[in-house]
């Protein structure tokens, strides 16, 4: 009869708690800090899980961590499991309260705070007025950091790089646009090329944000001049700047409203550079919270129209009756706890849903701006 293998102190969660948090922070006393623990007590419990399973988990650089192709493997299928048991407590308290009681952590970026989040968050509000909403506002890099960490348990926000270790769902999408003042020389032509852009000075945010790298980006590739007049953060600031004729600027059109048109001309830049998706962000693996489903299924984006055609217009005529109606959503359908295979996994990334549910098989940041 085949001897039962012999744990470390007997508990497997352990080992694979304490190799999930090694492989996530990238060291054994970080990840001792995290768990509480002593440092020699990680390192057994890693040593443990590596004879036991006859592999080497992790290169050991000086004292950085850096997973294997096995550590990869088995954190992909470890980190779900580790996520949803050390969540287990607070999905049990969740069911048996409801959604009366608890606390949600968001991470947004001005910009997000101030356009995009107002309708979400008030709906939410209305909907569980008991649950304490707490929005975060970081930048780009801050807020990766926190939900690394799990200090928040989503953000909401721009990503155009995606690190392998996040996983971002779009929701809305935003054009380009061009904000000068009205008797601007630009906002009086009627055709506009990238290269008539080129003589007037912009007024962006700071290099580090989204907007100017993507602003650049584009520049670079059509090989077309631009000069940067100011750098400024926060685009009510910037809206403001080039209303007083200090310069021009390219911005996402989630900041612009009809009081805007007022004081600026507003050209669609759609033809020269790609629209802005915003999204929810999350942590790959991620236990989301029953608050924190909840809130996504609030900012998921209507799938509505799915049998109609441009050229249905021609003959048909069409009205939205989103007003009336909840929108319909089509998505992946599994059993719960379901083990994907790579073949079920790879066919999900090729679907890509945009609603986050237990994250062991999905595929997938955030920015200020």
């Amino acid at each position: 009869m085949p001897s039962r293998p012999h744990y470390y102190k007997g508990n497997r969660i352990k080992q694979l708690r304490a190799f999930c948090h090694a492989a996530r922070l990238g060291s054994v006393t970080r990840a001792a800090e995290a768990l509480f623990l002593s440092q020699p007590a990680v390192s057994l419990q890693l040593g443990a899980l590596e004879r036991e399973l006859k592999v080497r988990l992790f290169d050991r650089i000086g004292r950085r961590l850096s997973m294997t192709r096995e550590g990869q493997a088995l954190y992909e299928l470890a980190r779900p499991l580790v996520d949803g048991i050390d969540g287990i407590e607070g999905e049990f308290r969740g069911r048996l309260k409801g959604m009366d009681a608890g606390e949600l952590n968001i991470a947004a970026g001005s910009s997000t705070i101030l356009y995009l989040l107002p309708p979400l968050v008030a709906a939410f509000r209305e909907a569980y007025p008991q649950v304490q909403l707490k929005l975060h506002n970081v930048t780009g890099v801050d807020g990766l950091a926190r939900i690394r960490s799990d200090e928040v348990d989503l953000a909401v926000g721009s990503m155009l790089d995606v690190p392998n270790d996040i996983d971002y769902a779009a929701t809305h999408s935003f054009d380009p646009m061009l904000i000068t003042p009205l008797e601007h020389p630009l906002a009086k032509r009627s055709a506009l090329a990238l290269i008539d852009i080129s003589p007037y000075g912009l007024i962006l945010p700071p290099k580090r944000l989204t907007t100017y790298r993507l602003v650049d980006l584009v520049f670079q590739q059509r090989r077309v001049p631009y000069t940067v007049a100011l750098e400024i953060g926060g685009w009510e600031v910037i809206k403001q700047y080039v209303a007083m004729g200090l310069g021009i600027s390219i911005v996402t059109g989630i900041c612009l409203t009809e009081a805007d048109r007022s004081v600026l001309a507003i050209r669609n830049l759609r033809e020269f550079f790609p629209p802005r998706s915003y999204g929810i962000v999350i942590r790959k693996g991620k236990y989301l919270s029953p608050h924190a489903r909840a809130f996504v299924d609030l900012v998921k984006p209507d799938v509505t129209g799915i049998c109609l055609t441009e050229a249905d217009r021609s003959v048909l005529a069409i009205r939205n009756l989103r007003e009336f109606f909840p929108p319909r959503s089509y998505g992946i359908v599994i059993r719960k706890g379901k083990y994907l295979s790579p073949h079920a996994r790879a066919f999900v990334d090729l679907v890509k849903p945009e609603l986050f549910t237990r994250r062991d098989y999905f595929e997938g940041g955030a920015s200020e701006r």
